[in-house]
């Protein structure tokens, strides 16, 4: 933890094929301020973060990165343009479509999400 700012980082290390979820409890209140997203490949991967109870409540469908290039995404990428404050015990849900619509699968994907506590 940098000062009140943690990460989670995720990687699934293999060509992918079938979409990757990913679950977890957040331990304590806190602002998304950051997520950043790629594959080892050009690829067609689709990411939302979101919670239990919508896949997209924070970050709406997102092409992620490509040839270990990440996209980030911030303030302006999330839903309402704002950063989403997420209470202590929600469950994060983020979904990567491994392929988009059919196209490339991802390969190594990497995941990185910041959040600013309180």
């Amino acid at each position: 933890m940098l000062g009140n700012l943690f990460t989670y980082s995720f990687h699934v290390a293999k060509p992918m094929d079938a979409d990757a979820y990913i679950f977890y409890t957040l331990p304590i209140a806190a602002q998304l301020i950051h997520v950043s997203a790629v594959g080892s490949n050009g690829n067609n991967g689709l990411m939302t973060v979101g919670n239990s109870s919508s896949a997209a409540a924070y970050l709406a469908s997102a092409s992620i990165g490509d040839s270990g290039t990440p996209v980030e995404f911030s303030q302006a990428n999330f839903v309402g343009a704002q950063f989403p404050h997420i209470a202590k015990g929600t469950i994060v849900k983020v979904v990567l479509d491994h392929d988009g619509a059919s196209g490339v699968a991802t390969a190594d994907f990497t995941l990185v999400l910041t959040f600013l506590e309180g």
